[in-house]
C-alpha cells in the first residue's frame, strides 16, 4: 500500500507534470511558479523538504518579492536551511543575469518626447480595429516606455476604462507616468464628453498617487487627437 506520510518528500515521486524540470519541458517556463523556478536552481532538497519547499521558505522571507530576493547576498542566502555556499552563488548569479537583461531592455526602450512618439508606440495595437479598445503606456521618470497594456476592449461605440484597474497596473509596474489611449472605429477624432470627463478624473487621481497622466490620445486608422497638444489636459 502506498504511504502518505511524506507525499512531497521526493520530487521524483510526484506526477511527472508536477516536477519543476519536467513541467518546464512539458508546459514551458511561464507555467512554473517563482518557487518552482527557484527550486530548479536549488536543485536538491534535504530531509523532509524538497528544493521547492526550500524555495518557498526563502520567498516567504522576502514577502514573495523578487526585487527583495535579488538584494540578498551569498551570505544571506546561505543562512537558509538547505542552502550552502554553492547553491547561494547559483541563485545570486541567476538573479544578476536577470538584472542585466532588464538593464539591457531598459536601454532599448523607446522614449516618449511628444504625442507622435506615443502614437507610433501604440499604432501597431490600435490601428485597423473594428471595435474600441483602451490602452495605457507606462513610463518611468525619464519617460522611457516600461510597458504598453490593454485595459479594456469593447464594442463599436465604446469601451469601459476602470480607473482602479488603470492605477493598479501603474502601481504594479512602479510607473511614474502614464499616457491614455483609445481608438474610435467610426473615424471621428473628436473626444466625447465622456472622454473629457474620464481624462480629468484620471489626471486628478494620478496627482494623488504621484503618477502623472501626461496625455490622452484618440486613434483613428491614420490620425490621432492629443489632449495635451490641444491644451485640454
Amino acid at each position: 500500500m502506498k504511504s502518505y506520510d511524506n507525499p512531497h518528500l521526493n520530487i521524483k515521486s510526484w506526477a511527472e507534470e508536477d516536477r519543476p524540470r519536467e513541467k518546464l519541458l512539458l508546459k514551458g517556463k511561464a507555467a512554473l511558479s517563482d518557487a518552482e523556478l527557484l527550486g530548479i536552481l536549488i536543485a536538491t532538497g534535504i530531509q523532509k523538504m524538497t528544493a521547492v519547499d526550500i524555495a518557498k521558505v526563502i520567498l516567504q522571507s522576502v514577502q514573495n518579492d523578487l526585487n527583495q530576493l535579488a538584494r540578498l547576498s551569498v551570505k544571506d542566502l546561505a543562512k537558509f536551511k538547505g542552502i550552502g555556499e554553492a547553491k547561494a552563488i547559483t541563485i545570486v548569479s541567476a538573479l544578476e543575469l536577470g538584472r542585466r537583461k532588464k538593464e539591457t531592455e531598459t536601454s532599448n526602450r523607446p522614449r516618449i518626447r511628444c504625442s507622435e512618439d506615443a502614437y507610433e508606440v501604440l499604432k501597431p495595437h490600435l490601428s485597423d480595429l473594428s471595435h474600441e479598445e483602451f490602452w495605457i503606456i507606462l513610463l518611468n521618470r525619464a519617460n522611457d516606455v516600461i510597458k504598453c497594456e490593454k485595459v479594456s476592449s469593447g464594442g463599436v461605440s465604446g469601451t469601459i476604462a476602470d480607473p482602479k484597474m488603470i492605477f493598479k497596473i501603474a502601481l504594479e509596474h512602479l510607473a511614474s507616468g502614464i499616457i491614455l489611449a483609445h481608438n474610435h472605429p467610426s473615424g471621428n477624432l473628436n473626444p466625447s464628453q465622456a472622454d473629457k470627463d474620464l481624462t480629468q478624473k484620471l489626471k486628478s487621481a494620478g496627482n494623488s498617487l504621484d503618477i502623472s497622466v501626461l496625455d490622452h490620445l484618440i486613434f483613428t486608422d491614420k490620425k490621432y487627437y492629443s489632449f495635451a497638444d490641444q491644451g485640454v489636459m
